[in-house]
């Protein structure tokens, strides 16, 4: 029985230092980003910093679930989706602002900017390869951070595309995508968060 205990000790606390570190990561660049995407004009960043700071939202919800039960969990879950489909709509939103309004993207600060995000979601994506098969909860947090990678990818595209045709439009493009995939990547988390509950007992 001791020993069960210890192992269970072990694993939380790896869990929590994992967790830790994507945290700080991706609030870091939850701010690096969305100060960047004002400065650059750019809806492509300023979704993806709402991306990294849902993620750092789910995190911390992570790490407050770990211990927890497993109905606890599946609620954190359910919340983390939450807030995921509200940050998306509300990308959603900012787009079509700024295709009314207009913007004037720079692109190197997009490349530059999406670049810095893709190294550090890569290394958190490694660092959470272990969980993705823990609670719904830490699923989550692997699902999220492999959005923003996709995401990254993306802003870097567009970014090459803003800089070539000298043209918003591909920047609102991946603006709009970004923020389709992050609601798409919610209604996966409240699925699963759903099918959690089911089995923990409402």
């Amino acid at each position: 029985m001791s020993d069960c205990a210890c192992h269970h000790d072990a694993k939380n606390a790896q869990e929590r230092r994992i967790l830790k570190i994507a945290l700080a990561l991706n609030a870091a660049m939850a701010v690096i980003g969305g100060i960047a995407g004002w400065i650059a004009d750019s809806t492509g960043l300023l979704a993806d910093a709402l991306d990294m700071l849902s993620d750092a939202i789910a995190y911390t919800i992570g790490l407050v679930a770990i211990g927890r039960a497993a109905r606890f969990k599946a609620n954190a879950a359910l919340l983390s989706g939450s807030v995921l489909l509200a940050l998306g709509l509300g990308v959603l939103a900012e787009v079509g602002r700024r295709v009314v309004h207009g913007a004037e993207p720079a692109s190197s600060w997009m490349i530059g900017t999406a670049l810095l995000s893709l190294v550090v979601n890569v290394t958190v994506l490694r660092l959470l390869a272990p969980l993705k098969t823990g609670g719904v909860h830490l699923r989550a947090t692997w699902l999220f951070t492999r959005a923003d990678v996709v995401a990254n990818l993306g802003v870097i595209l567009a970014g090459g595309l803003v800089l070539w045709l000298h043209s918003p439009y591909p920047d609102f493009m991946i603006g709009t995508l970004i923020g389709l995939y992050v609601i798409k990547e919610s209604f996966e988390i409240l699925r699963d968060a759903r099918r959690a509950r089911q089995g923990a007992g409402t």
